[in-house]
């Protein structure tokens, strides 16, 4: 529209200039001349930044793309870190950048923003468009992408009458107004490709279809809605809707999965393009799951039957996954997040998966013009083998050559000529005849990457403790008769929420049982200021119970929970309805669910920000006794950063439950003691950015829950190296 705009006033102008020639002087034909250069100059541009598609491709400048792209979210690094992993990205063939946007993170307060610090999007765009990429932005606003509520910030759920992800009108008006805010944001700092920038596309919703039909008529009225109210904000680009078959015109339906070649049904409309908008390069972990690992060879092979099958844009999920920063992790999501894609998660290139797919970026890369413009054939080499061929008129050919055997290498005769195919692969033939890229032969050596141990935290000496206080009823303000949910009650201005109740023992002995239902996510339980037992439930099953022996006092009885959230939920329908914390409580049988119960919001630690430079003071900090292993304790230590340049962590090995602080900066959330199934925790190591350290004197602070063992922890650097058959036990741990 820009571009007819501009072609109308240059018409408009040679048309004035024509009638009227005899009546002006020269003078007036210099200065129409230097405005029909000006608005031929418009115009151009204009074209030049241009993004539209068809039923191939995006189409960039008027050219057809075949795009490569990575996630990396600019909140889970630094912004010492974007332009390494931006760099990395590119040099290891991509095109583009995808991010989501973070509302929770923008607008913690309604009406309040923060894009300061890792929050700074824009920066992060410009830091991408400065080394030459793309830019895929994925305002959602509601991301799931295993953070913290989906992105949606908590005071929504306040909202009367709210009813998130549906033809509501609470929740569209909010949704319209931080959308419409964010587009603005981009256009102001001409950041869409229409005005020169690096965005090329842009994405509403996330995932929808898997909870339409939970809101019946309302989920596809909300779906014409979001894609209208996108499309009338005027981009000037394209956008898309992932795993939406349903998605309105123009709006792009795209697919997110492992195998998306195989599984998706394709695009809604023969207009639009094949897309694959999440490539997951491996997994996210959970506290108690184990580290899924997808190999490069599957990666490559899925891409290239995507392409073979006119797919012409790939996005790998993660590029880089990072770091779940504070409390930023939905729930029982680890810190570390998707450390086992290409870039991992202190930034380091992970090889042969970074490597590989390179080449076969390279490979497709030089063969784009023909798998765009060629005409596509496909013909049977064997009950399990076929070959994907794409020819021009000009007589240019490539060819897919694609082994679905998933034991058995083969044979096969294609124009004339035997090619072997290993099993479960595809072969790129770029002129019909000749393999340059196997998805299944890997020619890039692995890396290993390892940790080396800088420094021992085993002086006692260096070590101060705090011992948090236990909530009593006496001290709490916030009353209830009933047990009252966590979520709603604590808002997400912390994890903890303390229930505490006083009762009268009247049972014949001191020694009584004490029975609990919570919702999630775990429970510790005090009996008359000293710890009672612990209970958690997990990722798939959050809610559990607790059943714990104690003693009981004759008289008087002070009982107090320590509810703990570790994340909020991030995805199903109804999200606002979603509860955690205490269901049921009974002591000795008796039932105190509907009881006079008193609330504390956080810890007195938290509140005290004593994690923090200015709030250590806050508190009489004592000398670190090595026999005192008590719960709900807060360490704290000073030590030096090491010198040069590679990524710094924390192995937390002998550490329990809880989260981190460097400096003032929330490393994150620990919890070492939740083993998987094999005896392994989930996450030992916990990366500290560069960014957070001071040369000399950095405040280390640990809130820890259970009883962990401070004296214990390392500061290790973590590098990578080229792995070798025979790795002597001298060797630094692999990690």
């Amino acid at each position: 529209m820009a571009k007819f705009c501009e072609q109308n006033k240059l018409s408009l102008v040679m048309g004035l200039l024509q009638e009227h020639h005899r009546m002006v002087p020269m003078v007036f034909y210099s200065v129409l001349a230097i405005i029909i250069i000006s608005i031929q100059g418009q115009a151009e541009a204009v074209g030049e930044n241009n993004v539209t598609y068809d039923g191939r491709s995006l189409i960039i400048n008027g050219q057809h793309r075949i795009l490569f792209s990575g996630s990396i979210h600019y909140p889970r690094s630094t912004p010492e870190m974007w332009p390494s992993l931006i760099s990395k990205a590119k040099e290891g063939g991509l095109d583009v950048i995808q991010t989501y946007v973070f509302w929770n993170l923008h607008e913690p307060v309604q009406g309040q923003y923060d894009f300061s610090g890792r929050k700074d999007i824009i920066s992060f765009i410009k830091e991408i468009q400065a080394q030459g990429l793309y830019v895929s932005l994925r305002i959602g606003p509601f991301i799931e992408a295993e953070w913290t509520y989906g992105g949606l910030p908590f005071w929504l759920h306040d909202v009367p009458g709210i009813v998130f992800r549906s033809n509501n009108q609470p929740f569209k008006d909010h949704m319209q107004r931080f959308v419409s805010k964010i587009v603005n944001m981009m256009k102001s700092e001409n950041l869409y490709a229409s005005q020169g920038g690096p965005i090329i596309i842009s994405q509403i919703e996330n995932e929808y279809q898997t909870i339409e039909s939970a809101f019946h008529g309302e989920g596809p009225r909300y779906v014409r809605w979001a894609a209208a109210m996108a499309v009338s904000l005027q981009t000037g680009v394209p956008w898309i809707m992932c795993k939406q078959m349903d998605a309105p015109d123009p709006v792009i339906n795209t697919c997110n999965g492992m195998q998306c070649g195989e599984t998706f049904a394709g695009p809604n409309s023969p207009n639009k393009p094949s897309m694959w908008t999440e490539n997951w390069t491996s997994f996210y972990q959970v506290y108690g799951g184990e580290t899924y690992m997808r190999s490069a060879q599957d990666i490559a092979f899925h891409v290239a039957l995507f392409i073979a099958k006119n797919g012409s844009y790939v996005n790998y999920y993660m590029y880089h996954g990072g770091t779940n920063f504070g409390r930023t992790a939905s729930a029982f999501v680890i810190t570390s997040y998707y450390d086992q894609a290409p870039l991992d998660e202190y930034g380091l290139i992970r090889q042969p998966k970074w490597g590989h797919l390179k080449e076969l970026h390279t490979t497709i890369k030089s063969c784009s013009k023909t798998l765009l413009n060629g005409v596509r054939d496909i013909f049977p080499l064997g009950e399990l083998q076929q070959a994907y061929v794409f020819k021009e008129n000009s007589g240019e050919c490539v060819a897919f050559l694609v082994n679905n055997d998933l034991t058995q290498d083969v044979r096969v005769l294609f124009q004339d000529i035997s090619f072997d195919l290993p099993h479960k692969s595809i072969s790129i033939l770029p002129d019909c005849k000749t393999i340059t890229f196997n998805t299944a032969k890997v020619n890039v050596q692995s890396h290993i990457r390892s940790a080396m141990k800088h420094q021992q935290f085993n002086s006692i000496e260096r070590w101060e403790e705090y011992k948090e206080t236990v909530a009593t009823f006496d001290l709490t303000s916030l009353r209830a008769q009933t047990l009252l949910d966590h979520m709603s009650t604590t808002k997400d201005t912390s994890d903890y929420l303390w229930y505490t109740f006083r009762f009268q023992n009247n049972f014949s002995n001191a020694q009584s049982v004490i029975k609990t239902i919570s919702h999630g996510h775990v429970l510790h339980a005090y009996v008359n200021g000293v710890y009672a037992g612990s209970a958690h439930g997990n990722h798939k099953i959050p809610s559990f119970k607790m059943e714990s022996s104690i003693y009981l006092r004759n008289g008087t009885n002070d009982v107090a929970f320590l509810s703990v959230t570790v994340g909020l939920p991030d995805s199903g329908a109804y999200l606002e309805r979603k509860v955690a914390g205490l269901r049921t409580v009974k002591v000795q049988g008796k039932d105190f669910t509907n009881y006079e119960w008193g609330y504390q919001v956080g810890l007195l630690g938290e509140k005290l920000q004593i994690y923090t430079d200015n709030g250590t003071n806050s508190v009489q900090w004592n000398q670190f006794g090595s026999s005192t292993h008590q719960p709900l304790t807060w360490y704290k230590t000073l030590f030096d950063a090491p010198a040069g340049n590679d990524p710094v962590a924390l192995n937390l090995g002998s550490m329990g439950k809880g989260e981190i602080w460097v400096n003032d900066q929330s490393i994150g959330r620990y919890w070492v003691s939740f083993q998987t199934p094999k005896g392994r925790t989930s996450q030992t190591r916990y990366h500290i950015p560069r960014s957070f350290l001071r040369p000399t004197g950095n405040l280390l602070v640990l809130l820890e829950e259970e009883g962990g063992y401070p004296p214990s922890i390392t500061l290790d650097i973590i590098s990578v190296r080229t792995m070798s058959r025979n790795v002597s036990e001298s060797h630094p741990s692999s990690v």
